[in-house]
């Protein structure tokens, strides 16, 4: 089980669902919000990216289908702008299949507060919303709510050999590296090492780092630029 993240953070505005409930009722009155990527040291080393498999797999159930889609779209457009990004509430409500009509028990509004009652996401004030860079693995409560095949497939997969997950890892990690290095995108290179038979596991690995470190140089390469201008 993993520690509360707001313990090792700055203290945002919104830290409980008093004041959860109350920016997400402030969403509802602006029709766009700046998105930023909400980092912890822990989770950023041990959880998934919000488009793995493992989130899509085992969260899921647990956070619903338009949470799950937001956290995911929210990663896109994060990537897109180097790590912060303005988003029109309509459009992403639209992007999302849900509504954003009805103030603050609008579905994109409860999809916001659901976000942030999950610890998958945080208001700073009203009308800047933090996402997970990382997804945190389950803790044992919520695994136990998984259904048995998903509990035994968690299970298999958090209890292979050291020896077998290294070799394993380093492959995926070298062919992850080479297909986003090439223009693939984050879900087609998960789906093509899956589709070549490397587990779950080493997959989400091998696309978290490929694509952490494909981030990282498509950064300096944009502070070069801009240093240079």
């Amino acid at each position: 089980m993993y520690p509360n993240s707001n313990q090792t953070d700055r203290n945002p505005v919104i830290s409980t669902p008093e004041n959860t409930a109350t920016a997400v009722c402030e969403s509802a009155v602006v029709e766009e919000i700046g998105l930023a990527r909400w980092h912890d040291p822990i989770i950023d080393k041990l959880g998934f990216d919000p488009r793995s498999q493992y989130v899509e797999r085992f969260w899921l159930g647990l956070l619903g289908p338009s949470t799950t889609l937001l956290i995911r779209r929210c990663a896109d457009l994060l990537d897109s702008g180097g790590g912060t990004a303005r988003v029109n509430l309509y459009d992403l409500a639209a992007q999302l299949g849900i509504g954003h009509k009805g103030g603050r028990n609008s579905p994109l509004n409860r999809t916001l507060s659901r976000a942030c009652r999950f610890s998958m996401a945080r208001f700073i004030g009203q009308q800047l919303f933090e996402v997970r860079f990382r997804v945190a693995p389950l803790n044992r409560a919520q695994i136990a709510r998984l259904p048995d095949q998903l509990q035994i497939e968690h299970e298999r997969l958090t209890n292979r050999s050291p020896v077998d997950v290294s070799v394993e890892r380093g492959r995926a990690r070298r062919l992850a590296l080479s297909l986003i290095e090439c223009g693939d995108g984050f879900d087609e290179t998960e789906r093509q090492l899956l589709g070549w038979q490397v587990s779950t596991e080493a997959a989400v690995d091998a696309v978290n780092w490929a694509w952490h470190r494909h981030c990282l140089a498509a950064d300096s390469v944009l502070d070069g630029a801009n240093s240079e201008g």
